[in-house]
């Protein structure tokens, strides 16, 4: 369904990160992750690993001490220190737990604002189902933030309390050290790596299906009754059907590699304790270690492998990670000067007009081209050859049939389409906008560059109140300031009929209001914004005539009364007196042999006055609209 197309980077995506280029380091920024955070969580796991050693190794020696039948006051600290790594382990594990969580839930929340933050600066199209974006903001987000409490610290416990354990046999018996040395490196090297290379033969297989089961649920329960209608339901359920299938087979697999290095980890385990008791009684026989030590360092590697248990799973977690990494970078641009250089070739370019008074322009098109890509790779153009200057208070209108390319040129002056040829060049305003960053509340105001808002006629609406719904737009909106932009698009009686006014939901993409009621939203959301340039697609569409002409006004009177400029795209005439400039697009040149199916031109521009008196076929459009 093509309401399923949302936003992704097309033309020249994030290049794919080769030799050197792991894509996992080049996301970390993102998470804005703390060191000191992060070696805090490790130093809590190491505590808490070494209480579960020291509880197995004392343990084991008052065992084999209280064989002996000793005075009981020599096994009085051992029976203290059992009761304190006992308790030990469970607090600090939990206090482990505490730490590296916070570390990977605030690393979700700042990976997801720098994402957000990086797509609405991103100026290239973005053609993914809004079901697949959905799941790469959503799991691969979590799957990146995991890295941290899965694969990280548990790596790093895993070094710190393997190489204390060796240690400490190694004291009590070299060869019983060096055999525990083996067994730990099969553990938590070999194993770890046998399930990487296993993981990465099907992560990238469950990425994809993860995002492709995202995608036709959402396809389903969005537009169930389009697709009943057209009688492709059930071809799209049994799509999900397949689509889970290969994602169960990919978790089979994933199962049948985590029970391998299981088993791998059990059998290091199980050597680790042969080999103690190969080397020990031995050396207890001949006397050179004691028996209460024999019983340490056969029963201490049952608690040291505790570390490298849950490595396999790291290592497939970092795989993973990885891949969700390499997908979030497919969403966004390329370095700064990569993505500058782009906009420089594709004719997009930013003015700094910081100084350039009330009168420099806001938006400026230069012999612009615009289109799509075609079935061949090659562009499709829909407009060409138009040129036009918005400066602040400024009213332009595009008039056309229906389907003459006006969305397309919005789109394109918005920057959401690279231009074939010619040049748009946008205003850089370097005011501070908004609130300070939510992530850094002690520091100055985030610096935001106002930018040019393509208004469609299929903004989402989201299924939530009145007012939150404009305060997409902008997050501080008050009540007053969402009463007035309403009443400015015709909606204040609507809105006082409403049973808890602002509060009220409007459901789930506004179903829950009319046509009109819904476009009208849109535009007063878009009067909230803090961008200089509005682009508006067919503010007419749903509305009788009457409104249709009130709205128009409403919204270039905002323009004059705030020194925005407008480009408004329409097929409605009638309310365009209140234009500066009317550009008449039509297809081919009028009159022209074979235009029929050529790019479509400016064939007519000037005020609509002018219009009427001098282009008979405009007059003649706009006399049947009366």
């Amino acid at each position: 369904m093509t309401d399923q197309l949302t936003r992704e980077p097309a033309g020249p995506t994030s290049p794919t990160p080769g030799p050197g280029r792991d894509p996992l380091r080049r996301i970390l920024p993102l998470l804005e992750v703390r060191p000191g955070k992060v070696a805090a969580a490790i130093a809590l796991g190491v505590l808490a690993l070494a209480c579960a050693i020291g509880l197995a190794a004392v343990a084991a020696w008052l065992v084999a001490r209280a064989s002996q039948m000793p005075p009981v006051l020599t096994l009085s600290v051992a029976v203290v220190s059992v009761r304190a790594f006992g308790i030990g382990r469970g607090v600090l594990r939990y206090c482990e737990r505490l730490a590296s969580h916070d570390v990977a839930l605030r690393g979700m929340a700042a990976l997801r604002a720098n994402l957000y933050e990086r797509l609405a600066a991103d100026d290239r199209p973005v053609t993914v189902r809004r079901g697949e974006l959905l799941a790469r903001v959503g799991q691969d987000v979590d799957d990146v933030g995991d890295v941290v409490v899965r694969a990280m610290v548990p790596a790093g416990v895993a070094v710190v309390t393997s190489l204390g354990s060796v240690i400490l046999l190694g004291v009590l018996l070299p060869a019983a050290g060096v055999a525990l040395a083996f067994c730990l490196v099969l553990a938590g090297v070999v194993t770890p790596w046998l399930a990487a290379r296993a993981a990465a033969r099907t992560e990238a297989r469950g990425a994809a299906a993860r995002g492709e089961v995202t995608a036709l649920s959402l396809e389903l329960l969005e537009e169930s009754a389009p697709l009943r209608v057209a009688g492709r339901f059930d071809a799209r359920l049994a799509d999900l059907d397949a689509a889970d299938a290969r994602l169960s087979a990919v978790a089979d697999d994933g199962a049948r590699t985590s029970g391998r290095a299981a088993a791998l980890g059990a059998l290091a385990q199980g050597l680790a304790v042969l080999a103690s008791l190969a080397f020990g009684i031995p050396a207890a026989l001949a006397g050179t270690l004691s028996p209460e030590a024999l019983t340490v360092i056969v029963l201490t590697p049952l608690a040291v492998f505790e570390a490298t248990a849950g490595l396999p799973a790291a290592a497939v977690q970092l795989h993973r990670s990885r891949e969700a990494a390499r997908r979030l970078l497919a969403l966004l641009p390329a370095d700064q000067a990569d993505v500058s250089d782009t906009q420089v070739t594709r004719g997009i370019c930013a003015s700094d007009t910081s100084g350039g008074g009330a009168d420099a322009a806001l938006l400026t098109l230069s012999d612009v081209a615009a289109g799509w890509p075609g079935a061949d790779g090659g562009p499709v153009v829909a407009v060409e050859g138009v040129s036009l200057t918005l400066r602040p208070g400024s009213v332009v209108a595009l008039a056309g049939a229906s389907g003459v390319g006006k969305t397309t040129l919005l789109m394109t002056a918005a920057g959401l389409i690279a231009p074939v040829a010619g040049i748009v060049e946008r205003s850089v305003d370097r005011e501070v906008i908004g609130s300070p960053d939510y992530r850094s509340p002690d520091g100055p105001p985030t610096e935001r560059v106002p930018d040019a808002l393509f208004v469609g006629e299929d903004g989402h609406v989201f299924d939530t109140t009145v007012l939150e719904n404009l305060r997409v737009a902008r997050g501080d909106v008050t009540a007053d300031e969402a009463r007035e932009a309403l009443d400015a698009v015709g909606l204040g009686d609507w809105l006082a009929a409403l049973p808890t006014g602002l509060d009220t939901v409007v459901g789930t993409d506004a179903a829950a209001v009319s046509g009109g009621e819904r476009r009208r939203l849109l535009v007063a959301r878009a009067l909230l914004a803090p961008a200089r340039v509005l682009l508006v697609d067919e503010p007419a569409e749903h509305l009788d005539g009457r409104t249709a002409d009130a709205l128009v006004d409403a919204v270039a009177a905002h323009a004059r009364a705030t020194g925005r400029a407008v480009l408004l795209a329409t097929h409605r005439l009638t309310p365009l007196a209140v234009a500066d400039e009317v550009l008449l697009l039509a297809d081919g040149t009028p009159g022209a042999p074979d235009s029929a199916g050529a790019p479509a031109t400016v064939v007519a521009r000037g005020r609509h006055e002018d219009l009427l008196a001098t282009d008979p076929a405009y007059a003649w459009a706009a006399a049947q609209e009366a």
